[in-house]
């Protein structure tokens, strides 16, 4: 299961064999984990539909159906869930007591083409990739056509609330991650095979842009770093690891094309991986990055999970 390609890859060891939590999905994606109640929640993109994993009991229970054809996902520094929604061509909120506000949906006027991955940043801007795969067919959302005409990277500005294009050429953006200090972007372009590192002005303007690692096997798709500032990659084979500098170290295969990943657990150090129809997780001896935003919001602040039943859509 762990490919070792360098000697720095020695370290990131784990369980021998990934545990399957669930089975049962068409496409699965988006992985969030809410430490305040131990639960994994993710998407089922063309099923139209999200499921949340309990972590004490190890059930799995329907979070929100119909869910907008919902992508990628992550926790804002509320504990607040951020969603890509391909079917509302949309970025959206959902708030403590349930109810949706609509983050991004236009770019000057022009609607955006499919939201897919999101990533907060500590002076509470969102970052979200815009590729065209919600529109391209029916089966991950709503055939249409594209009405900004490219696939592009963007920031909403935490006062403003104003969507900025920050990266205009990519093909499909995909993934990203910040580094461990903010100073850097790392951004997956799918259809080139690629994740390029940008660097990241104090006004949230993005520069260089440079190729960090290719892909050795399929394409890159969702990101996360660990709190050593490896970056860990989904591709066809499995989560391929890569050392600050570059470098690929390592792999952990699974039996599946993984889709995206997010360390969880009470200590960050638990993978949890949406690959194609199923969801897995691994024991790792490294721990995830912590969140960027205050450290403490994951212990009591995301209250947006009543236990027991989700969010419903408005």
């Amino acid at each position: 299961m762990f490919e070792t390609l360098d000697d720095r890859f020695a370290k990131c060891r784990g369980d021998r064999r990934p545990e399957r939590l669930f089975d049962g999905c068409r496409w699965a994606e988006g992985p969030v984990y809410f430490p305040a109640h131990r639960s994994l929640v993710w998407s089922d993109i063309p099923n139209d539909r999200m499921l949340r994993w309990d972590e004490e009991t190890g059930t799995v229970a329907p979070f929100r159906r119909p869910a907008g054809y919902t992508n990628g996902n992550t926790l804002d520094g509320q504990g607040r869930l951020v969603t890509c929604e391909h079917g509302g061509r949309r970025v959206t909120r959902t708030e403590h007591d349930g109810s949706i506000t609509v983050i991004a949906d236009r770019h000057q006027g022009r609607r955006l083409n499919s939201p897919n991955d999101v990533v907060v940043r500590s002076d509470g801007s969102i970052w979200f990739t815009d590729p065209s795969y919600g529109i391209d067919s029916d089966y991950e959302g709503h055939r249409a056509e594209s009405e900004i005409g490219g696939c592009h990277v963007y920031r909403v500005d935490p006062v403003s609330g104003r969507v900025d294009l920050v990266a205009g050429d990519f093909e499909q953006p995909n993934g990203l991650a910040f580094s461990l200090d903010e100073r850097f972007i790392y951004i997956a372009d799918s259809e080139r095979g690629h994740i390029r590192r940008f660097r990241v002005g104090d006004d949230g303007t993005l520069s260089a842009g440079d190729v960090f690692a290719r892909c050795t096997k399929g394409v890159f798709d969702g990101i996360r770093l660990d709190a050593e500032g490896r970056v860990w990659a989904a591709a066809e084979d499995g989560v391929h690891c890569h050392d600050p500098d570059g470098t690929l170290i390592g792999k952990i295969l699974f039996p599946e094309t993984v889709s995206n990943l997010v360390f969880g657990g009470p200590k960050r150090n638990r993978l949890f991986v949406t690959a194609t129809t199923s969801v897995y997780s691994v024991l790792l001896t490294v721990n995830g990055a912590p969140p960027h935003f205050d450290r403490g919001f994951a212990h009591g602040l995301d209250r947006s999970l009543d236990r027991g039943q989700g969010p419903t859509t408005t």
